[in-house]
């Protein structure tokens, strides 16, 4: 004798309530009354779930067709005021997560509890379509989603060009990642306001990529000159993200060269806070917050701008790696300082790590990536910003780095 499923038909009608308990408390009253409330959806999930479980999927398509054309004549015969076809297409799609959990009850739970927020959050939705949200904002929001799900999946991830040294779907991944940092700033400065978004969202996108977040920041302070103190800061305060970083990264590989190294780290983050600190204190005082005010999210110059920075980076990386060959750990460090600082230092500290050299020696490769990490975001400075912007912040790159090397001399190196 098979076993009656009466646990998904219950987890069906469940479904069913709590659609149509949320419908229930805004269909209103009266004569504008809409007529499908919190019965009209807990049946509809049980139509499903019988059609499903008793004559397979035409029987399902038979009832949901049903259930369908009952929608229709009900919004042809509404006198409401909203001309809207939510709650129809709600309950069309009813019948059919109930005949799902005959079958897998956690995805049509999943699908019920969706159906039942997009219905609860009409009114915070709209007001954010309609008034928060910018039409330049909204491009902007289609740029990224063209770039992110067209053109990225359809680039080779292959390195190919010039002594093998791009990829061209690692490239255009830079390129979304700095439209992302742009617009991560955008929003945190849409929220708190210039003198506290753009320090903020610096640091934090600092963990991500500094270099592009200098890059995200020199085109904000372009766009509009009165933040560039705050722009400044935020460039700033990414590098602090990135002494931070490289301490947890080295935790992590080799912790006798973090020991040795963690001063020297600890003041190059302290020098870089201090510094970022000063123009982020020196901000005049904030304007207010206009929402409707069309700023875009992200450059997507800039963007481009910096991935072609890199490619041409690459390239010479690979060229100096060709004629140089594996001559030197520091020679090595150097060359891959230039593209990312963490994959150096780790390709360093693994070396420590494994026995291959002793941690003291891992110090300076280390530190003359960072240096010349330091000297591609000086690069990406004056490349993508103003004179004013690379000016201000070439300093709070070179301080962080000198006083790095200072503590490692004193403590270290000697």
């Amino acid at each position: 004798m098979i076993a009656f499923p009466w646990l998904n038909f219950a987890i069906a009608a469940g479904i069913g309530l709590m659609i149509g308990l949320e419908r229930e408390r805004s269909k209103g009253a009266g004569a504008t009354r809409r007529p499908a409330g919190i019965r009209t959806f807990t049946l509809a999930a049980l139509t499903g779930a019988i059609a499903g479980h008793h004559g397979g999927v035409p029987l399902l398509i038979a009832a949901t067709a049903g259930v369908t054309l009952l929608a229709a004549l009900s919004h042809a015969a509404s006198r409401g005021d909203d001309p809207g076809l939510t709650t129809e297409i709600g309950l069309i799609a009813t019948p059919l997560i109930g005949g799902l959990a005959m079958s897998d009850t956690g995805l049509a739970a999943g699908l019920g509890a969706a159906v039942a927020v997009i219905f609860a959050v009409k009114a915070p939705l709209h007001g954010f379509a309609i008034r928060v949200l910018t039409g330049a904002e909204l491009a902007d929001g289609l740029v990224f989603a063209v770039a992110t799900l067209i053109v990225w999946p359809q680039l080779p991830d292959r390195y190919l060009g010039p002594l093998d040294a791009l990829n061209p779907h690692s490239i255009w991944f830079l390129v979304i990642l700095t439209m992302a940092l742009g617009g991560c700033g955008h929003i945190a400065t849409r929220v708190l306001g210039d003198r506290f978004g753009l320090p903020i969202a610096g640091l934090a996108s600092g963990f991500v990529s500094s270099t592009a977040t200098i890059g995200s920041m020199a085109s904000r302070a372009i766009e509009d000159p009165a933040c560039m103190r705050m722009a400044v800061a935020g460039a700033i305060f990414s590098t602090v993200a990135t002494f931070l970083q490289l301490g947890l990264l080295l935790a992590t590989v080799s912790r006798a060269t973090l020991v040795l190294i963690g001063p020297a780290l600890g003041a190059g983050a302290l020098a870089a806070a201090l510094y970022g600190l000063v123009f982020a204190l020196r901000a005049v005082t904030p304007r207010p917050r206009d929402d409707n005010k069309q700023g875009r999210a992200f450059s997507i110059g800039t963007a481009l701008g910096l991935a072609a920075m890199m490619a041409v980076m690459l390239t010479i990386a690979a060229a100096l790696r060709n004629w140089l060959g594996e001559a030197g750990v520091a020679t090595g460090a150097i060359v891959a300082g230039f593209v990312d600082t963490h994959a150096a230092a780790i390709s360093v500290a693994s070396l420590a790590a494994a026995g291959k050299m002793p941690p003291q020696e891992a110090i300076s490769p280390i530190l003359a990536a960072m240096t010349s990490n330091a000297v591609a975001k000086i690069a990406m400075a004056i490349g993508a910003g103003s004179r004013g912007f690379a000016l201000r912040v070439t300093p709070g790159l070179i301080l962080p780095t000198a006083a790095a090397w200072a503590v490692a001399a004193a403590t270290v190196l000697r």
